[in-house]
């Protein structure tokens, strides 16, 4: 059968997720009763960067078992995003699909993103954990959760997403052909920079909740932080090329005035 969706999974030190991933995922799909998707026409691709781990005996496994999985291992190039760009050119099917190798997005709900993502004049999708009822997993760190906040403001001039720093999310082949020249694979949020050069103009959103990670570790860093704040510059410059400099200037020149009016008073 022709293959309609593609999941890509970038990965790195995640080996030991890897079979309860695909297992539940291809599960989902039996249990689905869709008329688009069945185990016959979705594939996983894995992305690697070289872990050196049980990844390499698990997705041959799992190929002999049956399932519809691909392993790539890069050992000349590093990061997540590149990685996701790397899954989508391998990629067969016309909608595309990036989630976490950790299990915190859970493989249950692929069906409904991609449904939704096949929903008429959709271009892009994401699984939010924002949505009004969804709650995220009471052991995930506070500081986590105030770093993910404080991310989605920075973003509001960029998207309405309600998560634009999801890894859960969704786009159609032909409108991620349409931004991939422009895409800076070395950005900290694939999602957003998709969004953004892609030129979204239709999205739809579908809630899930955020668990805590089972295996692996977290790849959170301040550099990793840094990185974004760049990103968010790029964007921002992007979108608006002419506008940017001038708002920056301005808030730059508030904030001098303000500096200066508190030393004053204060001195």
């Amino acid at each position: 059968a022709d293959i309609v969706a593609s999941v890509i999974v970038p990965s790195y030190k995640e080996g030991a997720n890897v079979r309860p991933l695909v297992t539940r995922l291809f599960a989902a799909l039996d249990a689905s009763k869709s008329a688009l998707l069945n185990r016959n026409n979705v594939e996983v691709i894995y992305v690697d960067d070289n872990s050196k781990d049980e990844i390499t005996t698990e997705v041959p496994a799992l190929q002999k078992e049956g399932y519809a999985v691909q392993l790539f291992v890069r050992t000349t190039e590093r990061g997540l995003s590149s990685a996701v760009m790397h899954g989508f050119q391998k990629a067969r099917g016309r909608l595309l699909l990036c989630m976490d190798a950790d299990l915190q997005h859970p493989p249950e709900q692929v069906p409904e993103l991609l449904e939704a993502l096949n929903q008429s004049g959709v271009e892009f999708v994401i699984g939010t954990r924002y949505a009004k009822g969804v709650s995220i997993d009471k052991d995930w760190p506070l500081y986590r959760r105030v770093i993910s906040s404080g991310a989605r403001v920075l973003a509001l001039g960029l998207t309405p997403l309600t998560d634009p720093m999801t890894g859960f999310f969704g786009i159609r082949r032909d409108v991620y052909e349409q931004g991939r020249a422009a895409v800076n694979n070395v950005g900290f949020k694939i999602c957003l920079e998709l969004y953004v050069k892609s030129q979204v103009k239709k999205s739809a959103e579908v809630p899930f909740s955020f668990g805590v990670r089972v295996f692996g570790e977290s790849k959170l860093s301040g550099k990793v932080i840094i990185k974004y704040l760049e990103q968010l510059w790029q964007l921002y410059n992007y979108r608006y090329p002419t506008v940017f400099p001038a708002a920056l200037a301005l808030l730059l020149l508030i904030a001098l005035y303000i500096f200066v009016a508190i030393f004053q008073a204060v001195f």
